[in-house]
């Protein structure tokens, strides 16, 4: 370029062969200069194609592609099968609210029992009606029994993994509607109609509990793939869900004189409960831990071609396939089955009519306190026991869970229902009753977590989710049997 600094230079390869580099003295053309006039100089205004004359050509270092490498693939694996880590907790806390969420229509409806009985079926029309007297046996089996039957089927009829979770969140809104019936009966005047509130009751607990089955039975399905401490978040969630409803009924009871009032704020509590767990539903599957475990299992199940589209077939299948993990988990099925039977025998329906002798308290404070308080809190503190200690192991846990059959007559011999029993009482210290209760509640929650835990953990990764949802069944199961058992029980000791 003419009347510039006209610098030209080669930046090849062969810097011998360099063009001299020639000076042209700009004086005479000042319009022209490449000194910077208005703002901008020579260089701004040239073209792409002279400035890149300047720039030297860039020249990186040889990668895995130029050099023909390809990742090692062990090392590839390794990176994505890393556990990623449960930041703040966050899936055990979820699957803690699914366990309170889970047991929130059960317990409130058992610890509200002097709503129930005192005030809502206590009128001239129903003093005397064995709904009203045994309204916890009818209760337990309105509950349980609807319960089983959908754990069945939600645990044999399976329409893959989409449809279980949809299932979950299904279920919590039906039970937050059956709440919203319920405290609108608690609010209605019902004292002309005790015999219509008391069916309408079942008929909701049926429901509550149809639902519940559903929601436990996946909840506890999900929580299997997951390490073995997420499924005894739930075990936890359940027996702090009792902790939660007994210590709600005392402060209900305590504030408001009003039965209605306090049933009212009582049964709100639960359903901001169940809302919550609502919203833990949909967090679940966000986190980068959850997905992590998920992803192994569908990975596991896409290479075993488990999945039919015929659902006949596929039910069939299914019965096959439970019946294969059943033989590898025989032992801790039972086990969780047998715990959970010989607790639902004695607690609430044995263990809430003893009477005290020694104490001096309100009758409704001592039953929420002594029994219900006492179950949940010391059933808590055996679930917490179990993240840290576990003894025996999954060969000889049946041996404890045995003996603690030796608890049914135990209570039998206390201070249950003295008016009409024949048997004599043997055991009349409220305090033996109290420490009984606490042994009792503290072995349920202890044996039921660690056998819970362990059964998942004897199959295969693809198969610890039907491993859990079998588990939960049997757990289901249990309840269903003891709180039947309970009535032959009362009628054993006050006929015999």
């Amino acid at each position: 370029m003419s009347n510039k600094y006209n610098v030209s230079s080669s930046f090849g390869n062969n810097r011998e062969k360099e063009e001299p580099v020639q000076l042209v003295s700009s004086a005479s053309h000042d319009h022209d200069s490449s000194f910077r006039r208005n703002g901008k100089s020579s260089f701004e205004k040239s073209t792409l194609e002279e400035k890149e004359k300047f720039l030297p050509p860039v020249t990186l270092d040889p990668g895995c592609d130029s050099v023909n490498l390809t990742p090692d693939p062990e090392v590839v694996k390794a990176h994505a099968e890393q556990e990623p880590l449960d930041r703040y907790r966050i899936v055990f806390i979820i699957m803690v609210i699914h366990g309170m969420g889970v047991l929130m229509p059960w317990n409130m409806f058992i610890t509200a029992k002097s709503y129930f009985e005192n005030y809502k079926l206590d009128t001239p029309i129903s003093h005397n009606a064995s709904y009203r007297l045994e309204f916890l046996f009818y209760l337990g089996i309105a509950s349980q029994v609807s319960n089983v039957v959908i754990s069945a089927l939600n645990t044999f009829v399976q329409f893959g993994a989409q449809a279980s979770t949809r299932r979950i969140a299904m279920a919590i809104f039906i039970i937050v509607l059956v709440f919203i019936l319920t405290v609108v009966l608690a609010i209605v005047d019902s004292s002309q109609w005790p015999m219509e509130f008391f069916a309408v009751t079942m008929v909701s607990v049926v429901i509550l509990n149809c639902c519940a089955g559903v929601y436990q039975n996946s909840v506890f399905g999900q929580a299997a793939i997951l390490p073995m401490k997420y499924t005894n978040a739930i075990v936890l969630g359940n027996n702090l869900c009792g902790i939660f409803t007994s210590v709600i009924n005392v402060i209900s009871i305590a504030a408001s004189p009003s039965p209605k009032t306090a049933a009212v704020y009582y049964f709100i509590v639960a359903i901001v409960i169940l809302l919550v767990a609502f919203d833990a539903y949909f967090v679940l599957p966000l986190t980068k831990f959850y997905k992590h475990f998920q992803n192994k299992v569908k990975g596991a199940k896409a290479k075993s071609n488990m999945t039919c589209a015929d659902y006949s077939e596929q039910f069939v299948k299914s019965c096959k396939m439970y019946w294969q993990v059943f033989k590898e988990i025989w032992v801790q099925a039972l086990c969780v089955f047998f715990v959970f039977f010989v607790t639902l025998s004695i607690f609430p329906a044995i263990q809430s009519g003893v009477v005290q002798l020694e104490i001096v308290m309100a009758p409704d404070y001592f039953v929420t306190l002594f029994c219900f308080l006492n179950f949940n809190l010391f059933a808590f503190i055996g679930n917490l026991v179990s993240e840290f200690v576990k003894f025996p192991g999954p060969k000889y846990v049946w041996i404890p869970v045995l003996l603690r059959v030796l608890f049914i007559p135990f209570f039998i011999l206390c201070n249950y229902n003295p008016a009409k029993r024949s048997l004599p009482v043997i055991i009349s210290s409220d305090y033996a009753y109290i420490i009984g209760g606490s042994l009792m509640s503290f072995t349920s929650g202890y044996y039921s977590s660690l056998t819970m835990m362990y059964g998942p953990k004897l199959v295969d990764p693809q198969l610890a989710g039907r491993a859990g949802m079998l588990m939960a069944f049997c757990l289901v199961l249990g309840i269903t049997l003891g709180v039947n058992f309970a009535l032959a029980i009362t009628k054993m000791i006050t006929q015999v």
